[in-house]
């Protein structure tokens, strides 16, 4: 990837299941930090997985600024193309309406695989020189991506 666009870019991880206290906190938090990003980093590509939870709060707060900030770009990198078909219609619907109004998706493979999250984590970090988190635990996925974009020398914004 381009070094230029490279210093542009964020991602997002985090854990699928947030209390709504946690998530009406995430709610306020994001947009500010998010903002900060773009004021004063120069961040305008905004890349999530599209995951339940933290990533659709993301997703979201991404999409309310670019009412502010035009410029910036959502990209969606998903697993797969039907990674969502054991969600309930509800999450379905949200996901769809936020896909409309990404800037750019693509997708790690064609259907799911045992590795396709992991290397859609991977291409979130290997793509970004920022990532905004929320990790309140030492295990898991987030974890895991966490401590790949530490070992990779993204500058973590840890919202736990």
């Amino acid at each position: 990837m381009n070094e230029d666009i490279l210093k542009k870019t964020c991602c997002f991880t985090g854990h699928r299941d947030i209390s709504k206290i946690k998530a009406m906190e995430l709610k306020l938090k994001l947009p500010k930090i998010i903002e900060k990003l773009i004021t004063e980093k120069g961040v305008i590509y905004f890349g999530v997985g599209g995951a339940l939870g933290f990533d659709m709060l993301a997703e979201k707060a991404v999409l309310k600024l670019k009412k502010k900030y035009p410029f910036i770009k959502l990209i969606l990198v998903l697993p797969c193309k039907n990674h969502n078909k054991n969600w309930k219609i509800a999450d379905k619907l949200e996901l769809n309406f936020i896909a409309k109004q990404a800037d750019k998706i693509s997708y790690i493979s064609e259907n799911y695989t045992p590795y396709c999250i992991t290397l859609r984590n991977r291409r979130l970090v290997n793509n970004s020189k920022y990532c905004i988190c929320y990790l309140n635990k030492p295990t898991g996925g987030t974890a895991y991506t966490v401590n790949y974009a530490q070992e990779k020398g993204l500058e973590i914004i840890n919202l736990a």
